[in-house]
């Protein structure tokens, strides 16, 4: 008999049926509140009308027409799309199928563009499970242990993760510049340096943002020596940190912006935004692949990228997002062994600590398990996964956040007196 590899577990007893809106419904009938979006992916929810009727429309005319083959009027139709919510000079666009492989094409436009060899990376970004994007990735242990030797050439530099380092945001955003100065006069030199990869904020590595200090500060930087800024939006573009793109919130843009998960409702699909004069420095035949921008994902990401204007979900994810990191703190506040709530917009953690501050995964997985009997789906990340994370489709409404943090509130309580432990 075959069967799935015995890695492939997932993270709550559920076997899904259907899903609607910002639930899922298992086998037996029983209705979850779904606050893992398919790890940020359902951004307009479950099964979409708008989005179904898209996809069910083009699988009935085209379902694939490989692009660099024939042209179609699905990808036409997002590229100008995007246009309409891109960085003003981001004009030109690449699609692939994950996060991953715009991440690498991300990495080798900067060095081709560049001719440079290095990339830089920040302490605790997640880009990918693939060699290149496994090599960049510095979250945890289990995307890049086990298949050395990773790719060469990749740097590491602090991210101001205040929490982590015990400090205040200001103090830690001087110290990860100053380290980044250090790293450039010590181990990559900026005429070898292609480009510094950042998350706005960390996803895998635990739900941190960045700051405006932070980024304007690569951005001066990165210009001042020549080298690339990239921005990793894979989890946090199309709406999800309350501003349609994560960097939004700090001012900076960046030279190349990767995008994914969210962009299609849950349909494959992902690319890279650059400049057209940068985009053309990449070497032919650099950028293609037999599944980018297939045409069912195309009309799913144009139907996506329509409810978000039209339902105005952008703002919707502020305001939910306020009102659940509300109802969060007010838990945190009453809870000793929560040691932070953080994140911006329905992109928001729940941290667990020990008596003494460690980072506590034991009690953190008793609450995402506790969280599951009340029928509210959650997911760890972090690097010992000891922060429990919130990312509900952007169509939440006010009832949805209320009844997942009663949800949560008696999750916490089970978690965090044993009571959950089984």
């Amino acid at each position: 008999m075959t069967a799935l590899s015995p890695h492939l577990r997932q993270a709550t007893p559920v076997v899904a049926a259907r899903g609607e809106g910002v639930h899922l419904y298992g086998e037996d009938g029983r209705r979850y509140l779904d606050f893992t979006a398919g790890i940020g992916v359902t951004s307009t929810g479950h099964c979409h009308p708008k989005v179904v009727a898209a996809a069910q429309e083009q699988v009935g005319t085209l379902i694939h027409g490989q692009y660099t083959t024939v042209m179609h009027q699905p990808l036409r139709r997002l590229v100008d799309k995007l246009g309409e919510v891109l960085p003003a000079g981001l004009d030109s666009l690449f699609f692939s199928n994950s996060g991953s492989e715009a991440v690498e094409s991300a990495l080798r436009l900067a060095r081709q563009a560049t001719g440079r060899p290095n990339v830089l990376v920040c302490h605790g970004g997640f880009h990918g499970r693939t060699v290149a994007a496994a090599s960049m990735t510095t979250s945890g242990i289990r995307f890049r242990s086990g298949f050395s030797p990773l790719m060469s050439g990749v740097v590491v530099t602090p991210f101001p993760t205040a929490f982590r380092y015990g400090w205040d945001e200001e103090t830690a955003t001087r110290f990860a510049l100053k380290e980044l100065d250090y790293t450039l006069q010590t181990i990559s030199s900026p005429a070898d340096t292609a480009a510094i990869i950042v998350e706005p904020v960390l996803g895998e590595g635990g739900y941190v943002p960045a700051n405006r200090a932070f980024l304007e500060g690569l951005r001066e930087r990165a210009d001042r020596h020549g080298f690339l800024l990239i921005f990793d939006e894979v989890q946090t573009g199309v709406g999800r940190t309350g501003r349609f793109w994560g960097h939004d919130h700090f001012g900076v843009t960046p030279d190349i912006l990767v995008t994914a998960k969210g962009l299609a409702s849950g349909f494959p699909i992902s690319g890279i935004a650059a400049s057209e004069e940068l985009m053309a420095k990449a070497w032919p035949g650099s950028q293609g692949g037999t599944y980018g921008a297939n045409a069912v994902a195309c009309a799913a990401a144009c139907a996506t990228l329509d409810v978000v204007r039209d339902e105005k979900l952008v703002e919707n994810a502020e305001a939910m997002g306020k009102r659940l990191r509300q109802g969060l703190e007010a838990v945190a506040d009453r809870t000793p062994g929560i040691g932070d709530v953080r994140g911006l917009g329905l992109m928001l953690a729940t941290e667990f600590v020990t008596e003494d501050g460690s980072p506590d995964p034991d009690t953190a997985a008793r609450v995402q398990r506790a969280a599951v009997d009340e029928g509210l789906l959650l997911l760890l990340c972090g690097a010992w996964n000891q922060v429990v994370r919130m990312i509900p489709a952007l169509v939440i409404d006010e009832a949805g956040v209320d009844e997942g943090l009663q949800a949560w509130a008696n999750a916490v309580e089970a978690g965090t007196s044993g009571a959950g432990d089984r």
